[in-house]
């Protein structure tokens, strides 16, 4: 009863708790991600109007209605190219010192997820038009009109960027609507809401592993296994076997592919692997491209001899009764 009664004792006790508790659960997870996910290639740096117009997309509690981030299902193909990877949001940092609304994923979509808005619409004119006046733009829209971004004046100065807004949504405005430079601020971060393009044109991404398509084959000219390394894996895992950061995973010294049994390993190849909490989703490459034993033996004996890797040479024989094993049990 005296532990209790010392009020210092238990307060610091507590403390301690509550430090220990934030650098396990808060801390050391956040440091994990920072070391496991790094920027793709062709990230760049928001520019400054980015930057403010990001800061007007939170305090206009845009997220609220829109979300950023595609799914790993059917339903959200539509919304970009890929399934949404850690490392789309690795160079994504904090407001200020008091507010981390360094991603802004959202949690409900009553309007359209944002993730590629760039590409989907990258016409300034449009998007001007939408934040004014939605309905000017899309008919059945029910997002509010941000028309507070916009001023009207009799003539526009140079530098002005005016609005065509057609004359059944002007109300009664009679002069010409000018956008602010906060309307411009926000659509300059809106048109920066882009996928990364981290497939090259022979990968098919397939949303829950709907197979829609092959891949290519390589061909000569090099080394067979280098060759089609190159044509059906480089893209994702790199010339240099280290992968990507938050996306896909080195090949370079993995327990997968140095492991003395390969069984494991012919299974990702051809029936693909969805390690969706720390990489993006593998398609099938060897079943959507047909590859045969001849051509993935010579695939893994090339990565299994790589990049430093020294593992045992696995015979087309092996690899064969591998492959008939996995369509047996499809």
């Amino acid at each position: 009863m005296e532990y209790f009664n010392n009020y210092k004792r238990l307060y610091l006790t507590a403390l301690g708790l509550f430090v220990s508790l934030t650098f396990m659960v808060a801390i050391l997870p956040a440091l994990t991600n920072q070391k496991n996910n790094g920027l793709l290639p062709g990230y760049e740096l928001p520019s400054e109007d980015e930057i403010a117009g990001k800061a007007l997309y939170i305090s206009n509690g845009c997220m609220a209605c829109h979300t950023q981030q595609v799914r790993n299902v059917a339903m959200d193909e539509k919304w970009g190219s890929r399934p949404g990877l850690p490392a789309d949001y690795a160079g994504m940092h904090r407001q200020d010192f008091w507010r981390n609304t360094a991603t802004l994923m959202g949690t409900e979509r009553t309007g359209p997820d944002l993730t590629d808005i760039g590409n989907r619409q990258p016409s300034s004119d449009w998007q001007l038009l939408h934040l004014y006046q939605p309905r000017a733009v899309v008919k059945e829209s029910i997002m509010p009109a941000y028309s507070w971004l916009f001023t009207e004046k009799t003539k526009p100065e140079r530098g002005d960027t005016e609005v065509q807004v057609p004359d059944e949504f002007k109300n009664r405005v009679t002069g010409k609507i000018i956008a602010t430079k906060e309307a411009l601020q926000l659509v300059a971060y809106l048109k920066s809401l882009r996928q990364i393009k981290i497939y090259d044109n022979t990968v098919n991404v397939d949303f829950l592993y709907k197979k829609n398509g092959k891949l290519t084959k390589g061909s000569g000219g090099m080394d067979k296994g280098k060759a089609l390394y190159a044509t059906n894996c480089q893209s994702c895992h790199q010339s240099n076997g280290e992968g990507l950061k938050g996306a896909f995973p080195p090949l370079k010294g993995s327990p997968i592919v140095m492991n003395d049994n390969p069984e494991l390993y012919i299974t990702i190849i051809m029936k693909g692997y969805d390690a969706r909490e720390e990489y993006g989703a593998m398609p099938a490459v060897g079943n959507n491209a047909n590859l045969t034993a001849e051509q993935v033996t010579d695939i893994i004996a090339h990565e299994r001899s790589s990049w430093g890797n020294k593992a045992r040479k696995i015979p087309v024989t092996e690899v064969q009764k591998i492959m008939d094993f996995i369509k047996a049990g499809k």
